[in-house]
């Protein structure tokens, strides 16, 4: 389904079924088409007070709505949801790492929230965005959901900004002549390797 015909699923039940709000509702979505989180939430928009969901959205075939994903959707968008989980957030790094240790399914580095990218920075306008205001580039912080703060990844698409700002934090002090030196020469590795 969709959110929007989920969001006229639960308004339907609502309106037509006597007694439903004695009834705890509960949703529970597959992510075959990428919606489950999406799903769930219009739900709980709808006044649904329960949500099976899974952390990593592990699950049979395409997986379950991803836990991590609600909450932090939840907590983020507090302003337009108006909602609260009563979860813990700053654990759900170690939770996600946890399960799939557990499991041996690998979080796939793109994946939202718990993925290994999800607080990374490559590209150099997103390095100097985020060293300038990290809200520029991320809606989360990354202590608010166990990380101690974002990574830049020091690669071919990294900027001046972003170089300078590894050198310092890696102890050296280095004169504009002699960063510009460095800068190109990182270049030039950065060309033979991914990431360094």
């Amino acid at each position: 389904t969709t959110p929007l015909e989920m969001d006229r699923r639960i308004r339907t039940l609502r309106a037509n079924v006597p007694g439903i709000e004695r009834v705890t509702l509960s949703v529970h979505c597959h992510d075959d088409l990428g919606h489950a989180a999406a799903n769930s939430l219009a739900g709980v928009m709808r006044g649904v007070s329960q949500v099976e969901c899974t952390i990593n959205g592990g699950g049979e075939r395409a997986g379950n709505a991803a836990m991590e994903e609600i909450v932090m959707a939840m907590r983020t968008r507090k302003d337009l949801l108006q909602l609260e989980s009563g979860i813990h957030t700053e654990k759900i790094m170690r939770a996600s790492r946890l399960v799939s240790q557990i499991t041996g399914f690998v979080v796939q580095p793109n994946k939202a929230i718990v993925g290994a990218n999800a607080f990374a920075h490559e590209a150099g306008i997103h390095q100097d965005g985020v060293l300038k205001n990290a809200l520029t580039y991320e809606i989360m912080t990354p202590e608010s959901v166990g990380l101690t703060k974002s990574t830049l990844v020091m690669g071919k698409h990294s900027g001046r900004h972003a170089f300078r700002e590894k050198i310092k934090e890696l102890g050296y002090e280095l004169g504009d002549n002699a960063v510009q030196d460095a800068f190109r020469r990182f270049k030039s590795l950065a060309d033979k390797k991914k990431v360094i």
